[in-house]
């Protein structure tokens, strides 16, 4: 397994035909990614990159490459459970003590025993019972923050519950977010990128390489470079189910072959896997756009995706699944 050095432009790469890869199959996927608004677009195999594709059009005047920075949108909550995580192995979080414990009380519309009873746990699942269909989800004011259900009764992918998980850390580990993430996380592996407020959501924007970094950290389950940031226990945790009601979905992380899954918006079950082309044992952070970070465990691969719009989708699925179909012809036995 290779890891580039921190804060270093050098990175290795491999021949896709040492992999025994279709390499005439390479243009065309490459040629669909650019017709679907794709700015950026890696593929790595144990940490050493195969394929680095960058559209180079314009952006704020400048073309697209490798420093550019891109939004990950909701790929970015896997940034926070990270985080997360490892606030709970210094001692600091835990996951099933109530939300109230680390931002106070009040912080919903509920009643006193309503709120009580969602825990950190339950915002990690997207399971806080919490009214996801209100004017605003994003809105974390009280009033926005509505009781729907129990907590833990009810899967609903809403972003507001979502975003208050980093004021919890905040409450935990007495150090703001963002300083905490630098530390604990960022500043280990090499990222280099920024937290903004866009509205109400607190989006992180990096390079595509940033994201490929956070990916290897997260095919070696926790581990950089024989430093465990996260524990093998927790990061396995968090890359599998996390409730019976969405078998797809983990801590702030989608996963695929699980025979079952929901999408947001909806309280409709679907069968079959959430990528059915995909590797049955890939997770993946998925944002808004198709913002993709894929882990495939079973073939030591990262993939990235960064762009514009492919789909009008909140969690894309249909882009992954015909970008897969098209990385098959690619990647030959």
């Amino acid at each position: 397994m290779y890891f580039p050095a921190n804060w270093s432009g050098d990175w290795e790469t491999i021949d896709p035909e040492v992999l025994g890869w279709n390499t005439g199959a390479i243009q065309p996927m490459l040629d669909f990614l650019d017709s679907t608004n794709t700015r950026a677009f890696l593929v790595l195999v144990n940490g050493r990159m195969v394929i680095e594709h960058y559209n180079g059009q314009s952006l704020n005047g400048q073309p697209f490459e490798r420093s550019s920075n891109w939004y990950w949108a909701s790929a970015g909550k896997t940034l926070t459970a990270y985080v997360c995580g490892i606030a709970m192995q210094d001692g600091s979080l835990d996951l099933d003590a109530s939300t109230s414990d680390y931002i106070g009380t009040g912080w919903t519309n509920a009643s006193s025993a309503q709120e009580v009873n969602i825990t950190v746990r339950n915002q990690l699942t997207m399971t806080s019972g919490l009214n996801d269909g209100v004017a605003d989800p994003d809105c974390t004011d009280p009033p926005c923050l509505e009781y729907l259900a129990d907590a833990g009764t009810r899967w609903a992918y809403h972003n507001a519950p979502y975003t208050l998980l980093q004021d919890v850390i905040g409450g935990a580990t007495g150090e703001t977010f963002t300083s905490y993430f630098r530390d604990s996380l960022s500043l280990k592996i090499g990222m280099s990128g920024t937290w903004y407020w866009l509205g109400s959501n607190h989006v992180y924007f990096s390079n595509a390489r940033s994201m490929a970094r956070f990916g290897i950290l997260n095919l070696n389950r926790g581990n950089w470079n024989g430093t465990q940031i996260l524990s093998e226990a927790n990061h396995d945790l968090f890359t599998t189910t996390s409730q019976v009601l969405n078998p797809s979905y983990g801590y702030l992380y989608w996963l695929n072959g699980q025979g079952t899954y929901m999408l947001p918006g909806s309280q409709l079950t679907f069968s079959g896997n959430l990528v059915p082309s995909a590797p049955s044992d890939m997770y993946a952070a998925m944002g808004k756009n198709s913002q993709l970070l894929m882990v495939v465990p079973s073939m030591n691969m990262v993939v990235v995706r960064m762009g514009e719009d492919p789909d009008v989708s909140l969690v894309p699925t249909k882009f992954p699944e015909e970008l897969w179909q098209r990385m098959n012809q690619v990647i030959t036995e």
